[in-house]
């Protein structure tokens, strides 16, 4: 989920040029409404969004068990001290403070995915 839409097309492009399917989601409420049709593989979760923002996002994700295994990696523009802590706290699997390089943003997504699919086996 990110509300930024030129970010969403720069990651997009990017990530899909990787082998990934990519869904896009414009604030939190979005966000949990597309992870719980989906069921996603990864979710790339921005903290920082209108409405419902990405933390409690994060929350309503892991309170449905069905969702509770998939990685979610935040990502914030706005790096504060103890952020790393509340996306964590909040069922986050990983955080990356924006601007984040395409090419860590790929090895993130493909390091959670793995460890995801790991843990189920």
């Amino acid at each position: 989920a990110e509300d930024n839409a030129e970010n969403i097309a720069v990651m997009q492009e990017y990530i899909t040029r990787h082998g990934y399917r990519v869904e896009t989601a414009r604030d939190g409420h979005e966000a949990v409404t597309r992870a719980e049709e989906l069921r996603p593989a990864v979710i790339l979760m921005d903290i920082q969004m209108p409405g419902m923002n990405g933390l409690e996002a994060i929350a309503r994700i892991r309170a449905n068990p069905a969702l509770a295994d998939v990685p979610i990696i935040a990502l914030t523009a706005l790096a504060m001290p103890g952020d790393r802590e509340r996306c964590m706290a909040a069922g986050a699997s990983g955080y990356l403070s924006k601007p984040v390089g395409l090419r860590d943003l790929v090895r993130a997504i493909e390091a959670h995915r793995s460890t995801a699919q790991e843990q189920r086996q």
